[in-house]
């Protein structure tokens, strides 16, 4: 049996929504692909309150830094601080790219920092290579 993958994009840019979608299909990584625009749908979906009550808790989280709401980063530390959550990969896609911000998402137990490429083809190749490392070549912990 083939297993298809729960990915959790937090993210609220239509256009890298849509580059993602994309690079997804073409990669072809058996995933289900959920997309919530704001921090604070992300902790609803990940703590699977109403509307996302008979939500999969995802394989993978792909986070947006900038977001409304919660940022990513409150999102991340709810995440990383859960001990029912933080065995999910969580890795960071966005265009910050300080020293700073990168030592503190480490810090914050982030999986991995991506900052986003400007080219589409560059762009598509990254978040088909990272799906697949987190989906299908690492071994991951069973969820409970």
């Amino acid at each position: 049996m083939t297993e298809i993958f729960n990915i959790l994009l937090i993210e609220d840019n239509s256009n890298e929504v849509l580059l993602i979608k994309n690079a997804l299909t073409q990669g072809k990584i058996l995933h289900e692909l959920h997309i919530v625009e704001n921090g604070s749908e992300a902790l609803a979906f990940l703590y699977r309150k109403e509307p996302y009550s008979f939500v999969t808790q995802p394989d993978l989280i792909l986070l947006d830094l900038n977001l409304p709401e919660l940022d990513g980063w409150e999102v991340l530390e709810k995440t990383k601080s859960d001990p029912n959550l933080r065995r999910i990969p969580v890795v960071i896609l966005t265009n910050s790219m300080t020293d700073l911000q990168i030592s503190k998402a480490y810090d914050m137990h982030v999986n991995g920092y991506i900052i986003k490429p400007v080219s589409y083809d560059k762009f598509t190749e990254i978040i088909q290579k990272t799906c697949n490392f987190w989906l299908n070549i690492v071994a991951l912990p069973k969820k409970d």
